[in-house]
């Protein structure tokens, strides 16, 4: 039952020439579209590339011959770093920390790591939670359906800033006490677990009204009626209709929690130091700003050209993902 779209012509016009798709899937035609879209994809190239020094971290790192623990306090005076816009150089191409002298770039570079994982398990833990919650609340009903749209609407009526600044530290505290994690592993455990628990409703909400939908067309209704079995109508009909939408709910809520873990961090409920993220950077830059604008200037200009790039690379594969668009 699985469907292939079959066009016998889709036109695209690109200097003068015509392509012609015919017996294309619909992930072809998504991806063709994807590619026409010149910002999406600049925007992807960017975002893998944040990601990719991101990991790669200890090599960019071990190049330069710095890293984000060693204090060069020689490239300090009067706890000011020496030089022209905060010590830049050769040797520290994005400058010195002011006080402590640790390289920036290695900062944000680790930092940028934490940061990048916090992101992408949250976006993938609720995405999967609101998936599995929507598809059986929606496909079984009953009971089920009952109880699990009253919990989300219960978790919706909280605001998740608030929760998690009134959490965090109760919450960081039992995680060590259960020796699942110490310091700041136990919070990053705990602000994953807060931004997740208080997401998955939004997400399994629309999956749910999504489901029902579907459940109710031709395909499924003659999957059912053909003796298939309930794992197949899900795994074979329902669940290959949704990744779309999934993916989609995955691009747009990396920049939002890429933002938060720097808001959290910056407040200081979240990571703590000797550790360093974007949003610890950004709070110990808000307070050498003036003496020193480019501590300041450049992890939150890297914060803006990331978390723009996935929000344009997201409006690009809701786009090309949605059947019913133009572009």
């Amino acid at each position: 039952m699985s469907a292939t779209t079959n066009l016998s012509s889709l036109s695209s016009q690109g200097n003068g020439a015509t392509v012609e798709l015919a017996q294309r899937s619909p992930r072809q035609i998504a991806w063709i579209r994807l590619k026409r879209n010149k910002v999406a994809m600049v925007s992807a190239g960017v975002a893998l590339f944040f990601v990719a020094i991101a990991f790669l971290a200890p090599v960019i790192t071990g190049l330069f011959h710095v890293d984000n623990t060693t204090l060069y306090l020689d490239r300090l005076k009067d706890g000011q770093p020496i030089g022209v816009a905060g010590g830049i150089s050769w040797a520290h191409p994005f400058g010195i920390e002011p006080g402590a002298g640790r390289d920036l770039m290695a900062l944000l570079l680790y930092g940028s790591r934490i940061s990048f994982s916090i992101a992408i398990i949250t976006a993938i833990t609720y995405v999967g939670i609101g998936l599995v919650l929507g598809i059986s609340a929606a496909y079984i009903g009953g009971a089920l359906d009952s109880v699990i749209g009253r919990i989300a609407d219960f978790l919706l009526s909280f605001p998740t800033t608030f929760m998690f600044v009134a959490l965090s530290v109760p919450l960081t505290m039992r995680v060590e006490a259960l020796g699942i994690a110490k310091d700041n592993g136990a919070r990053i455990v705990v602000m994953v677990l807060i931004l997740t628990v208080f997401s998955w409703p939004g997400f399994f909400r629309v999956v749910r009204s999504q489901v029902l939908s579907l459940r109710e067309r031709e395909f499924v209704l003659a999957a059912s009626a053909l003796g298939a079995s309930r794992s197949r109508i899900i795994f074979k009909e329902l669940l290959p209709n949704l990744w779309p939408l999934a993916i989609i709910y995955l691009s747009i809520s990396l920049p939002g929690y890429l933002a938060a873990e720097a808001v959290f961090s910056f407040l200081g409920v979240g990571v703590q130091a000797p550790s360093s993220t974007w949003g610890l950077v950004l709070n110990d830059a808000s307070s050498f700003w003036q003496r020193d604008p480019a501590y300041l200037a450049i992890p939150a200009g890297m914060v803006i050209v990331v978390v723009l790039s996935l929000n344009l690379l997201g409006d690009g594969l809701r786009d090309a993902l949605d059947p019913k668009s133009d572009r």
